[in-house]
């Protein structure tokens, strides 16, 4: 697909401002729910004005319905085997904290998800791939985005470990053609059970207080 090097140089640093947002506005100030919101609401409006220049930048970026099937089924036995894993993890050392909010936080975060897949993936990854300052090899960009995705959950270490290694194995499957939206529906449910379980930390509590 046609596009200018200066708009990929624009969206890589658009991507990397938001996540220098993300650990400034959710981790420094605590400002997270009107973060995630405007962050939301402003990678839309840009979707939408892309789309409305070139309509086939949806399906270019992963976040057409194609293979989104496909991916979906493809990921269910992995992300079920995590999410008992994670499961086991909490009960085992006691830092579970389940509750009815779980249920709201796996309907709400996908959301999250998908556009954290969109920036990391559609954006950065595909920016990179597709030879903005220069051809690369695939393990490059497969490090580089894995290493960028570990940075943006500073400062929890566990995080940034289970990041580092989702992010390796979603920017293999996305430069394979595995849908936008179905990693990012899983990556909004691993999530999700990650922070209730692993962490031992309520995500609604800690947005909506």
């Amino acid at each position: 697909m046609q596009i200018s090097n200066r708009t990929r140089l624009y969206e890589i640093i658009a991507a990397a401002l938001t996540g220098i947002g993300k650990v400034v506005f959710i981790n420094l100030i605590d400002l997270r729910l009107p973060y995630i919101i405007l962050t939301i609401a402003g990678w839309l409006g840009y979707v939408i004005y892309r789309y409305r220049q070139q309509p086939e930048v949806i399906k270019y970026w992963g976040l057409g319905t194609n293979n989104f099937r496909k991916s979906f089924l493809q990921l269910l036995p992995v992300a079920l085997g995590c999410i008992a894993l994670f499961v086991g993890i909490g009960f085992y050392f006691q830092t579970e904290v389940l509750d009815w909010s779980l249920l709201l936080i796996l309907l709400l975060y996908p959301i999250w998800g998908i556009l954290q897949q969109f920036l990391v993936l559609g954006i950065y990854s595909r920016n990179l791939a597709d030879g903005w300052g220069g051809q690369r090899s695939e393990a490059v960009v497969i490090g580089l985005t894995a290493v960028l995705f570990a940075i943006i959950h500073y400062p929890s270490p566990m995080l940034i470990g289970a990041t580092f290694l989702l992010a390796i194995v979603y920017t293999w499957l996305f430069l394979r053609g595995s849908s936008i939206l179905a990693l990012g529906i899983y990556h909004g449910w691993l999530g999700g059970v990650f922070f209730y379980t692993v962490l031992g930390r309520n995500p609604w509590l800690e947005a909506f207080g």
